[in-house]
Order: C-alpha cells, then sequence, then structure tokens
C-alpha cells in the first residue's frame, strides 16, 4: 500500500475526516493552484514578490556574512520567487552559491536549467531528496554560513505542534548565525483574507473537489463528486483559515485499493487545509521559543506579507 493510499484510509477513519493538503498537487491541482495564484484576490503571490523585488538589497545587507555563504532553499519549484534575490546577488558579484533542494529530479533539472538561461554566471548546485538528510549530511558540514529559505506561506499550513517541530528541525540543521528567511501570512482584514480562500470564482473550490477524483483515480474510488460540496472560512480570533469538503448525503464510498468503505452523514466534513495567519508579535514569540532571533521583518507596501529573517542563537 503506498503512502497516498495509508494516509487517507488513515483520514477518512477518523472520527473527524481529513486529508492532508499535501495530495492536492497532482498534475492537475496544481494547474488549478496556478490558477488561484492569478485570482485578482488571492494576494499572497504577489506580495511576496514584491518583497523580493524591491528589497533584496536590503535582506542582503542584513545578513552581514563575511566572506562566501551558502543560499540554500526549500521546495524550490520552479524559482520564479527567488530569481529576484538571485539576480541581485550576482549582477553586484558577491560570492555565493545556490542550493535549491526539492524531491523531484526532474524539477531540480528543469530549475537549473532555467535559472543559468536567465542568470549566467550563478553558481548553482540543485540537490535531490529529503531536506534534513541533506541539510544534515552535505551543508551543516560545511565552513560557509548559509541562509535557509522557506518562502511562501508554507508554515501557516502547519498544526501548531507540527510547526514547532518543523522549526526545531531548521534549528537542530542550521550552524550557529546561519539565517532563516521565511514566508509568513500575516493577520489583516478578515474580508480579505476570506475572499482569497473562498473565491467568487469557484477555483479553490474546483480545486479541492479535484482530490476526490484524484482518489478515484488512484485509489479506484466511487466518489460521486456531485455529492460532495466545498466551504472555507477564516477565524479572525485565532487567524487560522480552515478548509472543508461537505458530504451532501448519507453515503458509502468503497476504494477498491484499500479494499474498504468508508460511511459519510449528511453534512459530515473532510478537513482538507489549515492556512494559519500570524501577528509579527505572535511570529516573534514563536521564534523565540523555538531558537531564534528575529533580525527584521520584510513587509510589502500593504503590509500583508512577511518574508522575516530569523537568527539561528
Amino acid at each position: 500500500m503506498n503512502t497516498f493510499a495509508q494516509d487517507i484510509d488513515k483520514g477518512f477513519s477518523s472520527p473527524e475526516k481529513y486529508t492532508s493538503s499535501m495530495y492536492f498537487y497532482d498534475d492537475k491541482g496544481s494547474r488549478i493552484f496556478q490558477d488561484i495564484m492569478n485570482m485578482p484576490e488571492y494576494y499572497l503571490t504577489d506580495s511576496e514578490f514584491e518583497i523580493l523585488q524591491r528589497q533584496s538589497a536590503q535582506i542582503y545587507e542584513s545578513l552581514a556574512f563575511e566572506g562566501h555563504f551558502n543560499v540554500i532553499e526549500l521546495g524550490a519549484g520552479d524559482g520564479l520567487k527567488t530569481f529576484h534575490l538571485l539576480n541581485y546577488l550576482v549582477s553586484h558579484k558577491i560570492d555565493f552559491t545556490y542550493i535549491p533542494i526539492d524531491i523531484s529530479g526532474e524539477a531540480m533539472h528543469l530549475l537549473q536549467d532555467a535559472l543559468l538561461e536567465k542568470i549566467p554566471g550563478l553558481s548553482i548546485q540543485p540537490m535531490v531528496g529529503d531536506y534534513f538528510r541533506i541539510l544534515s549530511e552535505k551543508i551543516r558540514t560545511q565552513s560557509s554560513p548559509s541562509l535557509m529559505l522557506f518562502l511562501g506561506s508554507n508554515l501557516g499550513n502547519y498544526c501548531e505542534k507540527s510547526a514547532h517541530r518543523l522549526l526545531e528541525l531548521f534549528h537542530e540543521n542550521m550552524k550557529q548565525n546561519d539565517k532563516l528567511l521565511i514566508g509568513i501570512d500575516l493577520q489583516k482584514n478578515p474580508v480579505t483574507i476570506n475572499n482569497a480562500y473562498f473565491d467568487p470564482h469557484g477555483i479553490t473550490k474546483a480545486f479541492n473537489i479535484n482530490l476526490l477524483t484524484r482518489i478515484n483515480r488512484e485509489l479506484g474510488g466511487n466518489i460521486d463528486i456531485e455529492q460532495f460540496d466545498f466551504y472555507c472560512h477564516y477565524n479572525p480570533l485565532n487567524g487560522e483559515v480552515r478548509s472543508y469538503l461537505i458530504s451532501l448525503k448519507d453515503q458509502d464510498v468503497y476504494l477498491s485499493a484499500l479494499d474498504k468503505t468508508f460511511h459519510f452523514e449528511e453534512n459530515e466534513l473532510i478537513s482538507t487545509e489549515l492556512s494559519k495567519k500570524y501577528t509579527l508579535s505572535e511570529l516573534e514569540q514563536l521564534a523565540g521559543k523555538m531558537g531564534f532571533g528575529v533580525q527584521e521583518h520584510f513587509l510589502d507596501s500593504r503590509h500583508y506579507f512577511a518574508d522575516s529573517l530569523w537568527v539561528k542563537k
């Protein structure tokens, strides 16, 4: 049984059903997410682009590294966000090596080719595999200091316990005085946040419903897609966006890959995603608790998003 099947089995067997948001991203899901990022309501991508485009010089100056250093990006993907920072560093003849890390060898090959075409002279050493194995075996042993990039608003997808464990792993695999630039979506007008996730175009709904289509295709399911709906809400008191699929009737779902039937009550929820929004004070408390010092917050012009620079104490 593959990991996808195991995780769906565990989530659908839980008293409060859930799925992991990591399974949104099959080929079709990835294309739908591109549509989400292009929505006028979805401010997150543009906000972080703006920070990296306009404040690369300030980010570099805040590092205060002497001599050669590494820029290590976890889950680099297509590298579009990082392009502005890398281009600034190369154009100013700064001595650094870019080390993108991803589980997809194909993605790293495409990223390397694309960046070398756009930024001739870039020193790039892609690595394929588990983030923390690579960090512990290959990065911590190097004498050069490192800037670790964890961009996007990925930390917000982790519950508190998991977020703490992730940051502990970052801390354990960084050298003293290494830096972490972490993307954080900030609390703001609740209407702005709700519109970004519960959009009027139905694109986020399609993104969530596609997960059921993937379960049918890969796990031999007989899910009637028309009998599920999507709901999302933002709670401004705790900063959490919660997304759900809703069973529209009392029904049974059979997955042949598991040879198992799951029962859904009418109006029963499947939790599909958490997206936590932080205040700057929350962020500073979290950093301190995890053994980091906050060096500087880099904000977009609307103060919707932060790329926060932390230093390992």
